[in-house]
């Protein structure tokens, strides 16, 4: 094959060789050796073995493994392909951006700055050295499915999980736990999407599908949230409205403000309430075994609030249920305030709201709440009282609510 070697190779940067590299990847595609092809086209040999096996050639002794040449693509692949890669190597050296890259290949910079970042090689502490068939080889390694989860691979974490969701922590929870146990140990370290997709990912089997009844929901698949439902406000007499609620309750800066409502049993005939307080999460439940009856409500109120310290007596949110008619007595009875929220906004006490959903874990609706007895609640409140919140610095409420009493007394 003739070839006229250019005597002025001078400027253009790394598109100045871009002929003679045509020619030499030609050349070696008829067969011809790498040295009688770089003779040919004026470049030296160690050159044309970068053009051909990437920058860095295997080291010498070491058995180069057989580079079949790869076909034409056919139209826009999912994937880089190897061809692909050869261009970003071509262009790194060229000392291209990565958006020209990105741009050249059709795609997104953020694909071409993945690929060099997963697939390429630290050099000298800071640099990025990119070797297009190495790299290559790493992607086709990595990409087969289904590949074995964390929590698989790691039986001692697996069982670690297991036995805290049998304790009914949730996922975030157990995922600080084992950030707090196991600092310098990255392999038992997962974050709470691990977990789920280990419960309800189909034919992954990491995690015992049965406990999946051990989260909040106790749902056995995923689905996504749903909007509530508005209610429609049944009680406006004498109600003093959350908006005159003290600056002090809002910001959660003092305890002793509380948030209260009702979790339902079956047919809408019982009943137990809900008591939280604002800036420790700490839980109270308020037996209701004869009814939920405007004066039943309000004695139990009188009689779980009465056993609480003064400090902790501030204020009581609550929403605009027919329940706390009598709402003026109970303040009577106990010093203690009692505020209103706005129709259809439960977000104003979302501390309770959050509670009432940890508590159907315990309570599922359809459940006749009459037959718990005192003593059960407490137990209840106690195992909630001792989880760790994330709110809270991961705290635990009894934790957090002692400080005050502490310094209090």
């Amino acid at each position: 094959m003739d070839f006229e070697i250019r005597k002025d190779r001078s400027g253009g940067g790394g598109r100045r060789l871009t002929r003679e590299r045509e020619v030499y990847l030609q050349l070696m595609s008829q067969g011809y050796g790498i040295r009688e092809a770089s003779r040919i086209v004026g470049i030296n040999r160690r050159t044309g073995k970068r053009w051909r096996n990437g920058w860095h050639s295997p080291p010498t002794g070491r058995p180069k493994p057989p580079i079949a040449a790869e076909a034409p693509a056919a139209g826009p692949s999912r994937y880089l392909r190897e061809t692909d890669r050869i261009h970003i190597a071509d262009r790194l050296r060229g000392k291209a951006s990565i958006r020209q890259i990105a741009a050249e290949l059709g795609c997104s910079p953020s694909t071409i700055s993945r690929e060099i970042r997963r697939n390429g090689a630290l050099w000298r502490g800071k640099d990025w050295v990119y070797r297009p068939h190495a790299a290559h080889r790493r992607a086709e390694h990595r990409r087969p499915r289904p590949k074995v989860g964390k929590i698989g691979q790691n039986p001692e974490g697996r069982d670690f999980v297991q036995e805290h969701l049998t304790l009914r922590w949730s996922p975030e929870q157990i995922c600080q736990a084992l950030r707090a146990r196991f600092p310098d140990r990255p392999e038992m370290h997962v974050v709470h999407e691990t977990i789920y997709q280990a419960l309800y990912v189909q034919g992954r089997g990491e995690l015992r599908r049965e406990l999946t009844r051990a989260l909040r929901t106790g749902r056995t698949i995923r689905r996504l949230h749903r909007q509530s439902y508005k209610r429609q406000p049944r009680m406006a007499k004498d109600m003093v409205m959350i908006s005159e609620r003290p600056a002090e309750a809002a910001d959660r800066a003092i305890p002793g403000h509380w948030e209260g409502d009702l979790i339902i049993g079956k047919a809408m005939k019982s009943a137990i309430g809900t008591l939280v307080e604002r800036t420790t999460r700490f839980v109270a439940l308020v037996h209701l075994p004869d009814g939920r009856q405007p004066a039943q409500v309000r004695d139990a109120l009188v009689k779980t609030v009465s056993t609480l310290p003064v400090q902790l007596r501030r204020s009581l949110t609550w929403d605009q249920g027919s329940e706390m008619a009598l709402h003026k007595q109970f303040s009577t009875a106990t010093d203690m305030p009692v505020f209103f929220c706005d129709p259809g906004s439960p977000w104003q006490r979302g501390s309770n709201e959050n509670t009432n959903g940890l508590l159907r874990q315990y309570f599922p609706k359809g459940t006749d709440l009459a037959r718990y007895s005192r003593e059960e609640l407490d137990a209840v409140a106690a195992e909630l009282n001792s989880r760790p919140r994330k709110t809270r610095g991961w705290e635990t409420p009894a934790e957090r609510l002692a400080k005050p009493l502490a310094t209090a007394s």
